[in-house]
């Protein structure tokens, strides 16, 4: 089964992702910071990680850097609730997120960029 690690400190965030995720038939695996998301990916790695790049401890853009440095194929989706600020997110694709999104994001967009990415080896 394809798995997906979502990786954000708001609870809401992930449960949305999840809810929706499970729905289309993916296992879904969670993490409320970067630090945590390294220590599930490294027990459980992930076809793919969804990646909020503004958190505690571990952020997501040193998680994402970490990351794809470590594990070469590790497929990274990121997203950002700093509004009006898209440094964030050419950044996080700089340290090897594949796509980036804005919150509030479009759940139907996301879904779709998901499976793409998925689909891509």
């Amino acid at each position: 089964m394809v798995t997906i690690l979502i990786i954000d400190d708001e609870q809401s965030i992930r449960a949305l992702l999840k809810e929706v995720l499970e729905k289309e038939g993916y296992r879904v695996l969670e993490a409320s910071d970067g630090r945590e998301g390294l220590a599930v990916y490294q027990k459980n790695p992930a076809d793919l990680v969804i990646m909020d790049l503004l958190m505690p401890a571990t952020d997501g853009l040193e998680a994402t850097l970490q990351l794809t440095r470590e594990y070469v194929d590790a497929k990274v989706i990121a997203m950002t609730g700093a509004q009006g600020d898209r440094n964030f997110l050419d950044v996080a694709k700089l340290f090897g997120a594949r796509r980036a999104f804005e919150k509030p994001f479009d759940i139907n967009a996301l879904v779709k960029a998901v499976k793409e990415e998925l689909a891509t080896p």
